[in-house]
């Protein structure tokens, strides 16, 4: 069996607020706390548990979709008029990538972390 990753905590100002950004965004449903965590299930295997922190360093979280949702979420970041870019650097510059034959995007969640779709997998 291929080891997969089943969840991850992902330190938060307001863990209600960023895990409702972050169904928005990503299209994925959020139905509220899930004991102490704001758990999002991002896909069967994966789920982001939000939680409440003071500090904390921001995190890279990257993810793989299909071209029809590369759409969709880029569609949702401008109509929120969230800033994006090309690069891990240059994540404000309004571009997009184009690596591997692909596309790709970065963005900052309300807590500075960078996310990333990409449409072909590194």
């Amino acid at each position: 069996m291929p080891i997969t990753l089943n969840h991850t905590i992902v330190p938060s100002r307001d863990k209600e607020q960023s895990a409702q950004f972050f169904a928005r965004i990503f299209g994925v449903k959020y139905s509220g706390p899930i004991g102490h965590f704001a758990q999002v299930r991002v896909n069967e295997e994966l789920a982001l548990d939000y939680d409440n922190r003071e500090q904390f360093e921001s995190h890279h979280y990257a993810f793989v979709v299909s071209d029809d949702e590369f759409d969709t979420i880029f569609g949702r970041i401008k109509s929120e008029k969230v800033a994006y870019g090309s690069g891990p650097n240059s994540s404000r510059d309004g571009e997009i990538n184009h690596r591997r034959g692909g596309r790709g995007l970065y963005f900052a969640d309300p807590d500075g972390h960078l996310l990333e779709i990409m449409t072909v997998p590194e």
